[in-house]
């Protein structure tokens, strides 16, 4: 699933939010939303679409990988999969997926380092059936035993999948390489040890710590009515334990030089991840780090794709992003490279990088990127489960509520000398991490590369 990481604004304050009842109608999109605290302490969030043939129910949860200890690593998202597993009223896993591929419905769940989902999406006159489902496998999964064990199998599979799918692993090999043994450092799905070693137990007691109200946003978007869907959840998460929510370990980022890791893999290509650190996704700049991220790395007009692509014909992918979380973040270029050109590729990538410090971002360029970054936005809002998304990862993560022409007008701020400014200050030497998977062994020359 993916998170619109294009936000940026303080988090609100627990006070605020205590007394934050009944609240916002606020307009996006020609649409309103609607956010309410029901009595239990559950965050509701209705997007109304009147013109929308579907409607997504959603339920997050602050709850993923830094949540946990390293015995339990990967109880998050192996509780993802065990909440499908069946419920006092649907005893076994077909029940529920047969009653949603009975009406047609798309559905799903999700796990990263802050928060897990479960969502279903169906034709808008199916939506007390999908919000019966997705608050049942929430709130009444029995975790069975002997489904339990058989998913540790699954689970250990996907773990070995994901690895053996060099661009998207790198991203684990760069998480390891960043935050070493800090659960943000390990991998969401845990390890094949931790996830034969765990219990029900673990799980059952893992669930009672996280699973509360007031850890918990139900978001709602599509043709419905927002007075009829708080009746309704009200009704469906009526029994929801509101007990205490335990926190998670906070990232202590440590460097002072630039740091290399290499995962040996016999390739056809050297998969690279460059992580830059930076700040988290309350920062005032989170803006200016968007639209430098996107000059850099961002389609294919972008800096990166025109040089390692058109002009040097030395890779398929390219791109950059950037990465936040509640306590860290970072600048991410990631690009397939073959072997014997991994020098001739890295210097290409580093000098793009440096440009930023260089010279000025023309105006031209930065006129185009925040076209491309507004466009995109809107195109990608189109649907009821990407708007769900979008307003349950504000409210997940505690930000403010942003409409998407606030988001894109705080783009449109930003100033060449905004960039010139945040690129003096973050890509530098002792931010730097270069994370690489393939035929490799030796250090030592890329070592001598990799500065700014």
């Amino acid at each position: 699933m993916l998170f619109f990481n294009l936000h940026n604004a303080e988090a609100p304050t627990a006070v605020s939010r205590a007394f934050f009842f009944s609240v916002s109608f606020c307009y996006s999109l020609g649409m309103q939303f609607h956010k309410t605290i029901l009595k239990n302490g559950l965050r509701l969030i209705v997007v109304p679409m009147k013109e929308s043939p579907t409607v997504t129910a959603m339920v997050l949860v602050e709850a993923g990988s830094k949540y946990e200890t390293k015995k339990i690593s990967g109880i998050s998202h192996f509780l993802e999969h065990m909440c499908f597993k069946g419920t006092l009223k649907r005893p076994k896993a077909i029940d529920i997926v047969k009653e949603l591929d009975g009406i047609g419905a798309q559905y799903n769940a999700f796990t990263s380092q802050e928060m897990t989902g479960y969502y279903a999406k169906s034709d808008k006159k199916h939506f007390d059936k999908i919000l019966d489902v997705v608050s049942d496998i929430y709130l009444h999964s029995t975790l069975p035993k002997a489904e339990m064990e058989k998913e540790k199998g699954v689970i250990v599979e996907e773990i070995k999948m994901y690895e053996d799918l060099p661009p998207r692993h790198i991203h684990d090999v760069l998480m390891a390489l960043l935050y070493g043994e800090e659960p943000a450092g390990w991998d969401v799905a845990g390890t094949p040890e931790t996830v034969k070693a765990m219990t029900r137990a673990d799980m059952s007691g893992y669930r009672k710590k996280h699973y509360v109200s007031g850890a918990t946003t139900v978001v709602v978007a599509g043709a419905v009515d927002p007075k009829d869907v708080e009746e309704k959840v009200s009704r469906a998460f009526e029994a929801m334990p509101s007990g205490k929510k335990y926190g998670k370990t906070g990232v202590k980022e440590k460097q002072d030089k630039p740091e290399i890791a290499i995962e040996f893999k016999k390739t056809d290509q050297v998969h690279l991840a460059l992580g830059i650190r930076t700040f988290d996704l309350y920062h005032e700049d989170r803006s200016v780090m968007r639209v430098l991220s996107s000059v850099l790395g961002g389609g294919m007009s972008s800096r990166l794709f025109q040089k390692m692509r058109d002009e040097l014909g030395i890779c398929y992918y390219v791109g950059a992003s950037h990465e936040t979380f509640t306590d860290h973040g970072f600048l991410e270029i990631t690009a397939g490279v073959p072997a014997k050109r991994l020098t001739e590729a890295l210097s290409a990538i580093l000098e793009e990088v440096r440009r930023f410090k260089k010279q000025p971002v023309s105006a031209e360029d930065l006129a185009r990127v925040k076209e491309y970054l507004a466009g995109n936005m809107y195109l990608g809002l189109e649907s009821s489960d990407s708007l769900a998304d979008f307003y349950g990862y504000q409210e997940i993560m505690r930000k403010p509520l942003l409409r998407p022409e606030e988001i894109i007008a705080k783009i449109k701020k930003v100033t060449s000398a905004d960039i010139s400014r945040v690129a003096g200050t973050y890509l530098i030497d002792v931010n730097l991490n270069l994370a690489l998977i393939g035929p490799l062994a030796n250090k030592k020359e890329l070592e001598k590369l990799l500065h700014l």
